[in-house]
């Protein structure tokens, strides 16, 4: 699923974060509405599955997915973060992550000039005069201010964004099967909620940390010399198979949809809703409009 500003236009002046899990949330919207009976499964990666596990431990028992995979999640975003400022190699790469980051800013520059809040704008006038910014960098000047709805953005500082976007200490929240993979070896994923030991983890996690593997990289040799394929796809092939295919899920709880001003939204939820604009739910991305699913 493509995030706010990754992939799809901009309809609004907020970015995609690490900690919000709203277009996760308007998205299962509709996708149960189309599907009412399919078991929905979630795979994360990285931030992606930073993401998918705050959502799935917000929801609990409520949760639209009947089960979810995350790869290479940063857990704690403070002390991966630390760790990606402590040494020349590992700022190599914070300032490659933060390039991306301006680029997306940068391809949204023209949406983003009819979007002229104060916060906005000085989030802007802040990332014009950083040179060369570290991830942290970034995130300071920008992600803490428009990384999502008011309250609780925008944060004072990154680090304070940081402790709210964690999900290290959510995972006891999860009441749906979850499996987590990790490296061992992983440059920027350094500190995992294993460490704290199995209590942390919960019922409904299962942890699994690889010997090897970097960050969301997994190679092993192909089937001929200078052929490499990832192995980790067949692990978790073999758990969403099993979860929707063998699994008997329990009835979910999840909020009752219904329908206001032509949005979807949960009936008692959050005011956030979805619907179709030009086009019949399919969506482009960046290459224009139609069929965009526009979040409120």
């Amino acid at each position: 699923m493509p995030w706010t500003g990754a992939g799809v236009p901009l309809t609004s002046p907020q970015m995609y974060s690490a900690g919000f899990t709203d277009d996760i949330r308007v998205a299962l919207m509709w996708i149960s509405k189309m599907y009412p009976h399919a078991p929905l499964l979630g795979v994360g990666f990285s931030l992606g599955a930073n993401v998918l596990t705050r959502y799935l431990a917000q929801e609990g028992d409520q949760s639209r997915l009947a089960a979810g995979c995350v790869l290479g999640c940063p857990w704690d975003l403070t002390a991966n973060s630390d760790r990606l400022e402590s040494g020349p190699i590992l700022r190599i790469y914070s300032r490659g992550m933060a390039q991306n980051l301006s680029r997306v800013m940068a391809r949204h520059s023209e949406a983003l000039e009819n979007f002229q809040t104060p916060e906005l704008k000085d989030a802007m006038t802040a990332l014009q005069a950083l040179k060369n910014p570290s991830l942290r960098d970034f995130d300071n000047a920008v992600t803490r201010v428009v990384g999502g709805s008011s309250p609780p953005f925008p944060f004072e500082t990154a680090h304070h964004y940081y402790a709210w976007g964690s999900s290290h200490k959510l995972l006891c929240d999860v009441k749906v099967p979850l499996l987590a993979l990790n490296a061992d070896d992983d440059p920027i994923v350094r500190v995992l909620p294993i460490d704290d030991g199995p209590d942390a983890l919960g019922p409904y996690v299962a942890f699994g940390v690889t010997r090897g593997g970097g960050h969301l990289g997994w190679f092993e040799q192909g089937s001929y010399w200078g052929h490499s394929k990832r192995w980790v796809a067949k692990p978790v092939v073999e758990w969403l198979r099993a979860m929707g295919n063998e699994m008997v899920h329990p009835r979910r709880n999840s909020k009752k949809l219904i329908e206001v001003d032509d949005f979807l939204k949960e009936e008692g939820g959050a005011n956030i809703g979805c619907k179709v604009v030009e086009g019949g739910g399919h969506i482009i991305g960046i290459e224009g409009e139609e069929g965009l699913l526009a979040g409120l």
